[in-house]
């Protein structure tokens, strides 16, 4: 994301889980038959083995962090991602859509507009919307098994070039030519289904995510001193119809395309909170309502491996 990102969940060069990265990492050689592949146990907790969707959804508090001020209170968040993960020669990878709002504090909600409390001027909402979200799993995070609890466990430190700068015109919105940010996941499951190659999925998942990174360039702060601060905790739900009303309404009326996850890996570059920031730059200007609407489309597939065979 930046945010969010999870590929979760999602995205970054993220080879473990994908929740943000810029491109899709090469696959290690495949475990030998018969042991132990953590990769395909990740699967089974951050999707499942037999390329169906999962949706995992979360809620969370984002606060900014200046020198010199006491931590203020932005906004609530309200997040969900629709992932599949598949095997093909290269291994397995993940794809994914995921979507967050921000929601006003104190009433929960979903903010169309924000006033700046350092600049005294309202500026319009861009909430996350990013598709695709996907990459190799190249490797499994640590597993740290806590009795009858397992939880894979990765920070993701992301600096690499902004790609606001790039464009001189955008640039008063993030002016720094890196961005640089730290994005901290836990997975939890119950152990003894983690390593089960009887079972395509797990039967629970919850989550935890912090993320500490620059100001969001739809904000107005353009180089003031400071960072954003984010905590979240979620869940895997039982399907779209199980997610938060703000979601849902999002999801039937103006962003059909994110109420299932790509059918293979797309033949596209990950979406971050910053390229599509740059992509829709001319509707923020005009003060249109985000996320723009996501109508369903045909997506071409990346050239593709030949399916593996179990």
């Amino acid at each position: 994301m930046r945010p969010l990102s999870f590929a979760l969940l999602a995205v970054p060069a993220v080879t473990a889980v994908a929740c943000h990265g810029p491109g899709v990492a090469p696959a290690p050689p495949r475990p030998a038959a018969g042991a132990a592949d953590p990769v395909a146990d990740l699967v089974r907790v951050r999707c499942a083995t037999d390329g169906r969707d999962v949706v995992t959804s979360w809620r969370g508090q984002v606060y900014a962090d200046v020198p010199g001020e006491a931590p203020r209170h932005l906004f609530a968040i309200v997040g969900m991602n629709v992932a599949r993960c598949a095997e093909d020669a290269d291994g397995w990878y993940l794809t994914s859509r995921e979507l967050m709002l921000y929601l006003d504090p104190d009433t929960g909600a979903v903010l169309r507009r924000w006033h700046n409390p350092w600049t005294g001027v309202d500026v319009p909402v861009v909430h996350v919307a990013n598709s695709p979200v996907q990459a190799r799993l190249g490797a499994a995070p640590p597993l740290e098994r806590h009795g009858p609890l397992a939880t894979f466990v990765y920070d993701i430190p992301l600096g690499y070039p902004n790609p606001i700068h790039a464009d001189e015109a955008l640039r008063p919105f993030a002016p720094s030519p890196t961005y640089e940010a730290i994005e901290m996941f836990g997975l939890t499951a119950p152990a003894d289904e983690v390593g089960d190659p009887a079972r395509p999925t797990v039967s629970w998942m919850t989550l935890t995510w912090h993320r500490v990174g620059p100001w969001l360039p739809w904000m107005g702060q353009g180089d003031a001193p400071g960072r954003l601060v984010y905590r979240a905790t979620g869940e895997r739900v039982d399907g779209i119809a199980a997610l938060p009303a703000e979601l849902r309404d999002e999801l039937a009326t103006r962003l059909p395309r994110y109420r299932a996850a790509p059918t293979c890996l797309l033949d596209a570059a990950n979406v971050t909170s910053w390229t599509y920031f740059v992509a829709h730059a001319d509707a923020y200007r005009r003060g249109d309502r985000f996320p723009l609407p996501a109508p369903v489309v045909d997506e071409p597939c990346r050239a593709a491996a030949a399916p593996m065979s179990r």
